[in-house]
Formats: structure tokens, C-alpha cells, sequence
């Protein structure tokens, strides 16, 4: 069996990582922050590795990357109204920069790339993703749409299909899911939400490294 470098980027939890590493594959995880699970991860801009790949000790067969999709979100386009320019000054800047950002992950220079975020205005900006994937199709009973953008890489296949759970709103009676509804209270001062949305489910995880793999493997 070949042994694949797999390269995943903006990957603080180390989940994917981990799921190639499971399969046998020199897997490597790149984040600002530390990894949270120890292994091998490299604390740093990502955009060093690309102009360097000794860093990680050659050039990867597998790019996964999960930039930040803070200023990208559809839902964050309200803050771009007029009414807001002096509570969120910097935001056309920050857009700017995280457009510019998702492109260098899609246009990194290895020749297999997913680029995951939620939904987007780079369905417009750039085109729309190959496929939208859902946790409850790879046995979580979340609702959480997640956007794909693939290079050299076959869709998803779901690997578990479950029944979607729901939270009901306290005060509208509208359906959540839990992700969504996390609160400031339930966090308490450790307010983590942002880097618990952000995170890859196991499911998914799993199903990356395992159709990946076995695509890969065939190719090389």
C-alpha cells in the first residue's frame, strides 16, 4: 500500500489528521493555534508551507483546507449594509481578505484540493461547490449544510444516514439544530462556540480519509 502525504489546513482539532493517520498516512494538520489533539501539526501560516513543503517533509498528494469563513458566511452579508459601517468599519477589508485567502487554498499548488466551508458567497464570487454534505448523512443527527469545492477529488458518497435532530426555539417554536443553538450561557466564561461549530464531525472525518484513500491509492 502506498503511503499518501495528506495535508489539511486551518485544522485546529486534528480530526481529520487523525482519520488519515488511522489508515496508515503521513497526515499533517496546519492552524494558528495548537493542535488539539497531539500528532503532527504545524503551528504557523499555511501559506509557509506552500512555498516550503520540507516543512512537512515533501510536497502533499492531498490538499483538505477549512479556511475561515467568518467574513465569507451569506449570513454575514447584513453587516455589510450602510447601517453598520461604523460599528463594523474593517468589514469590506476583512471580506476582501478572506476571498482573497479561499483562493489561495483552491489554487494551492498540489494537485488533489477540497476546500470545505458552509454557505457562502464563494458560490458566486468564485462558482458554486461540487457538493453540499449534511452530518446526519454520515451518521449525526445534525443539520449543519457543508459546501465542497473539489480539484482531482470524486464527491462524498454518504457512509450513514440518520434521522436529523432538532432543538425547538424557547421563544419562536423555529427548529435548530444543536450546533446552531448554542448559547453564551451554556459555554459559560470559557465561551468556545466558534471553534465547536468550526469542527469536523467524526463521520466525516472518516468518510474524507476513507474514499480519499481508497480513490488515491488506485491513481498513484
Amino acid at each position: 500500500m502506498k503511503r499518501l502525504k495528506v495535508l489539511i489546513a486551518c485544522e485546529e482539532s486534528g480530526m481529520v489528521r487523525e482519520a488519515f493517520r488511522r489508515l496508515g498516512h503521513d497526515a499533517w494538520s496546519c492552524d494558528l493555534l495548537p493542535s488539539a489533539i497531539p500528532g503532527q501539526h504545524y503551528q504557523g501560516d499555511i501559506r509557509d508551507i506552500f512555498k516550503d513543503f520540507s516543512l512537512i517533509g515533501g510536497k502533499p498528494h492531498i490538499l483538505i483546507a477549512h479556511p475561515e469563513c467568518t467574513y465569507l458566511t451569506v449570513s454575514g452579508n447584513k453587516w455589510m449594509k450602510p447601517e453598520y459601517a461604523t460599528r463594523f468599519p474593517n468589514r469590506p477589508q476583512q471580506r476582501k481578505e478572506a476571498i482573497s485567502f479561499f483562493m489561495e487554498m483552491i489554487n494551492a499548488p498540489i494537485e488533489r484540493i477540497a476546500v470545505e466551508n458552509p454557505i457562502t458567497i464563494m458560490s458566486t464570487i468564485y462558482r458554486k461547490p461540487d457538493q453540499i454534505i449534511q452530518p446526519w448523512q454520515f451518521g449525526h443527527p445534525e443539520t449543519k449544510a457543508t459546501s465542497l469545492w473539489l480539484k482531482g477529488l470524486p464527491k462524498l458518497t454518504p457512509t450513514k444516514i440518520v434521522t436529523p435532530e432538532w432543538i425547538i426555539g424557547k421563544t419562536d417554536g423555529k427548529k435548530y439544530s444543536r450546533i446552531h443553538y448554542m448559547t453564551a450561557k451554556s459555554f459559560g466564561k470559557d465561551d468556545n462556540r466558534k471553534k465547536e461549530r468550526s469542527r469536523t464531525y467524526q463521520g466525516i472525518a472518516d468518510g474524507m480519509a476513507n474514499q480519499w484513500n481508497a480513490l488515491c491509492l488506485k491513481k498513484e
